[in-house]
């Protein structure tokens, strides 16, 4: 449970209105994650992201203004798919230990798959206002949805009311994210079980969870 160039580099414009249009965009994309992941942020081309995607290079302006552009494109579809797993209504988990942990085994196994890419955004963030503000934010919301969940628990009585839920939640947050990007980034050895288990407990120990309670299934908020 975590926690992912020129002004304007966030994917602004109107969506494609037609299929065509919409499976010319996503062709793009993900030619460009390609392209990226390959050569780099700073030695990509357009030209490279649009032959990649077997298009010339007018194509990709019909879509996209800069490689800045699409960039941010890629990685905000990336943090959505982090930022969002549904946890709760799919496995249809109540146990909050359970729901932690599962959270927890998705962002990891999404960060896993995404590794490279998410290499890419932290160096990228370290040299660009633009992208910094979009890691921050990203962060932010990580902290504001956990923190969600943590008041859910205090105010059921399974969770310490001493702790303030937003602090509390950049750092179990942060935690998971660092964790992350050491193991499948830097390339830590350790092993993915124990790597879930122990940020789980982590997690347990940091709330004071009460064992044994299930989440409110009303409160429509979930762990990860």
């Amino acid at each position: 449970m975590s926690e992912s160039g020129s002004a304007g580099v966030q994917p602004g414009r109107v969506p494609p209105r037609t299929q065509r249009g919409v499976r010319t965009r996503a062709a793009l994309i993900a030619a460009a994650r390609t392209v990226f992941e390959r050569d780099g942020y700073l030695d990509s081309r357009i030209t490279d992201i649009a032959k990649a995607a077997g298009m010339a290079s007018g194509s990709f302006y019909t879509y996209f203004d800069s490689k800045e552009e699409i960039f941010a494109a890629l990685v905000e579809q990336v943090q959505e798919e982090m930022l969002h797993p549904h946890v709760r209504e799919r496995s249809g988990i109540t146990d909050v230990r359970a729901l932690i942990e599962a959270a927890n085994r998705d962002y990891l196994l999404s960060y896993k798959r995404n590794a490279r890419l998410m290499a890419l955004f932290e160096q990228v963030a370290q040299v660009d206002e633009n992208f910094r503000r979009m890691r921050v934010e990203r962060g932010r919301a990580f902290a504001n949805r956990n923190a969600r969940l943590i008041r859910s628990l205090q105010e059921s009585g399974q969770a310490s009311t001493d702790l303030d839920p937003m602090i509390t939640a950049h750092a179990l947050s942060s935690m998971v994210s660092r964790m992350a990007y050491l193991v499948f980034v830097q390339n830590q050895r350790i092993s993915f079980e124990k790597l879930v288990t122990t940020l789980t407990q982590l997690w347990v120990n940091g709330l004071q969870l009460t064992p044994g309670l299930s989440s409110d299934s009303n409160t429509g908020r979930e762990a990860g």
